[in-house]
């Protein structure tokens, strides 16, 4: 059964930086890519980041120059740096595996932006 965790959400200030883990147990196979999605309540989930196995990233607009995503693919644990944080990328952040077959969703972490 393949589960993915996530970790290092929590409550910072403005301007403060956090790093957000997945690290992933099973079998999987035929990975594509890993990702980072956030949904903000009243809002739909988006993507804030991806990785391909190849390295190729993509960000969200509003998060280039602020947001870091890497992956250790012998391990299939990403992650997501996140620095210059504002209070709106208060959100539950999920970390996805995108596979040949289907994707794997995390539980979801939550990160709060306030003073």
């Amino acid at each position: 059964q393949v589960q993915l965790v996530e970790s290092g959400g929590g409550l910072v200030q403005p301007g403060g930086s956090l790093r957000l883990s997945c690290v992933t147990s099973g079998s999987i196979f035929g990975i594509v890519a890993m990702g980072w999605y956030r949904q903000a309540p009243g809002h739909q989930r988006e993507l804030v980041a991806r990785i391909t196995n190849g390295g190729t990233t993509q960000y969200l607009d509003s998060v280039k120059g602020r947001f870091t995503i890497s992956r250790d693919n012998g391990k299939n644990t990403a992650f997501l740096q996140m620095n210059s944080l504002k209070p709106e990328d208060t959100a539950v952040y999920y970390c996805n595996l995108d596979g040949i077959l289907r994707d794997y969703w995390g539980q979801g972490t939550q990160v709060t932006v306030s003073s």
